[in-house]
């Protein structure tokens, strides 16, 4: 950790922020409208959207009506999230030091974010800024790798990973056994798929923060086996557009 944000999260989306918004998907509107119930989002609530990145969770949280505050650290990112979204509230910030008030958040979210955390730290925060009994929601975007291909581009970058934290490993989740200060977390799952090109499902993979950070020779070793995949598979090759899978995880609890 520097300031806050794990090395990898700093120096990956840092290089990586304009292939990240390029192909890194949305989040589905029924996953949305969920969300949105389980948290009380509407008009006259506040939400802060934290490690919000170039704004994918962001846009969603708007629809609902509430006011929205995004807090991201990665200059390249929170760069990125002022161009998309000019009229919400940006503010440079970690999850374990969130420039907001006491008690000034109905609701807070992080997309594709917690597992980077320092836990303990961000929960303490997370309490801080929520008022009593608000709300926090948790969603990540998964890849499905029960389809074929998606499995194999898996297999191109999963040596690279090494001890990156990832969603899928959990550990993310000991902060809230160890730590307390909020009720059960439960979880919600919708499956949907993100139409992409070629270049773009590319870019969706050289985005991931260990792919990103890699020297030039390995990240063009890695484009090139990502690029084989998906001209050599039957499910893709030959197709300008692919529908890539994912499972989206809502999770939602409360601040006890």
């Amino acid at each position: 950790m520097t300031d806050g944000v794990h090395h990898l999260a700093r120096d990956g989306f840092a290089a990586a922020a304009d292939a990240y918004e390029r192909g890194r998907p949305g989040y589905p509107p029924d996953a949305v409208t969920f969300l949105a119930s389980a948290l009380g989002l509407q008009a006259g609530r506040v939400v802060v959207d934290v490690g919000a990145g170039t704004g994918k969770l962001t846009r969603a949280l708007v629809t609902t009506g509430a006011d929205v505050v995004a807090v991201e650290p990665v200059d390249a990112m929170r760069d990125r999230l002022a161009d998309e979204l000019p009229t919400v509230d940006v503010r440079d910030g970690t999850a374990e030091a969130m420039p907001v008030d006491d008690a000034a958040a109905d609701a807070v979210t992080a997309g594709q974010s917690f597992h980077w955390f320092d836990g303990p730290r961000a929960l303490a925060e997370l309490r801080r800024v929520l008022r009593p009994r608000g709300r926090l929601g948790l969603v990540w975007n998964v890849r499905d790798e029960s389809v074929g291909w998606v499995a194999r581009l898996s297999a191109v970058i999963e040596p690279y990973s090494k001890d990156a934290p990832r969603h899928a490993r959990g550990a993310w989740k000991r902060a809230f056994d160890e730590t307390g200060g909020f009720g059960r977390l439960r979880l919600r799952s919708f499956r949907h798929a993100s139409a992409l090109t070629v270049d773009q499902v590319v870019d969706r993979y050289l985005s991931i923060s260990f792919i990103a950070v890699l020297d030039e020779a390995e990240r063009v070793t890695v484009e090139a086996a990502i690029r084989d995949v998906l001209s050599s598979d039957p499910d893709t090759g030959g197709r300008v557009r692919v529908q890539h899978p994912y499972r989206t995880d809502v999770y939602w609890t409360q601040r006890s």
